[in-house]
């Protein structure tokens, strides 16, 4: 049973409750350039489970056949120096199924961003890379268990290659590069310890989960998870239909997520949200126009409504909200509060907007 179940990933579909988390994660596999996704909580709470049944349900990746990088063959200019050197003319393709790339916390550097082979440099003159972890991420899901944990050298890398979407690696005077895209999933315990502000505030979407303490989910939880052991191929069947129709609403999303427009006063809505938070710098404000506009593609309208906002906001801002004690009717009344600003600066009422705007500060103990 054991070597069965090994190759075997639970249905996404079926994982009971986490809602939050898995929306977090469709997200980002609707759009990847949001930033990944932290999830703060309690070990056993399905994190992980979660993560590899993501990576299950997604459709294979186009990539160069023989490359180490998973280079697309539709985007040249994302191509590694490898593949930009190749002058058969002929590009080969496979498909090959969309994993998860674990970084261990006691991984070296060098595991990670890979190395020079120097033998070969001295013997044959050619540039050549060992892969490392974030090869083999590249186009897939990288996976930190306990995030908060890692060493700081592999933060700061870890944010280079998040930021840049490059990989480089500098060894013996020898230079080399190759794409580094990925969809970050950290998951760490705050008991633990806090992560650090740099990479906290470079990841997009932080989900706090707690243990389900609801009677019949939980016995839910038990029945399906016994009925996934003794015969796995009937349960990914018995959920296969839910499977199909979750991967279909994700390519459909893609396909809408270019032609979701927002407009100014919608932008100016997250704005003053983020202000009346106090967040600092302008990360939040981006992280936040670009879930917006996912939730939109997701929820099937080309235009980000106050309804995406107010979602988005409690994904990117999650924990800075409880910080606040602020919760969801809070936010609603925050965004309301903005969008009504934004009302009375578009009427052009000089006279009255002073007065308005005086109000509204009050309530907010300004």
């Amino acid at each position: 049973m054991v070597r069965l179940l090994k190759n075997l990933i639970f249905p996404f579909s079926a994982i009971v409750g986490q809602e939050r988390v898995k929306k977090a994660l469709v997200l980002n596999a609707i759009n990847p350039s949001i930033g990944g996704v932290l999830i703060k909580g309690d070990k056993g709470t399905g994190k992980t489970t979660a993560v590899r049944a993501l990576a299950d349900l997604l459709p294979p990746l186009k990539v160069i056949k023989g490359c180490s990088f998973n280079c697309d063959p539709d985007d040249p200019v994302s191509f590694c120096d490898s593949c930009k050197a190749d002058e058969s003319g002929e590009i080969q393709f496979e498909e090959k199924k969309m994993r998860v790339v674990e970084l261990p916390l006691g991984a070296t550097e060098d595991r990670v961003v890979g190395s020079i082979n120097i033998e070969k440099a001295l013997k044959e003159g050619t540039k050549a890379l060992e892969p490392g972890i974030l090869a083999d991420a590249n186009r897939n899901i990288l996976y930190v268990d306990e995030i908060n944990l890692l060493d700081d050298n592999l933060v700061d890398v870890l944010l280079d290659a998040a930021a840049y979407g490059i990989n480089t690696v500098e060894r013996e005077g020898i230079s080399l590069a190759h794409p580094s895209n990925f969809i970050l999933v950290g998951t760490m315990n705050p008991a633990e310890g806090e992560l650090r502000p740099q990479l906290s505030d470079r990841i997009g979407l932080q989900i706090s989960v707690q243990s389900i303490m609801d009677i019949g989910d939980r016995v839910k939880i038990m029945g399906r998870r016994e009925a996934f052991e003794n015969n796995p191929n009937a349960f990914r069947e018995e959920f296969s239909e839910y499977q199909n129709q979750i991967l279909e609403n994700i390519i459909e999303a893609r396909k809408l997520l270019p032609k979701v427009k927002v407009s100014p006063d919608m932008m100016k809505v997250i704005a003053q949200l983020c202000v009346d938070m106090g967040v600092d710098g302008h990360r939040a404000d981006i992280a936040i126009l670009k879930t917006s506009k996912t939730l939109a593609a997701y929820y099937k309208h080309e235009e980000v409504e106050s309804v995406d906002v107010e979602e988005a906001a409690a994904l990117v801002l999650g924990e800075r909200f409880h910080k606040k004690s602020l919760d969801e009717e809070k936010i609603k009344k925050q965004i309301k509060n903005a969008e009504n600003e934004i009302s009375q600066e578009n009427t052009g009422d000089d006279k009255k907007k002073p007065q308005k705007m005086r109000k509204v500060n009050k309530k907010r103990g300004e």
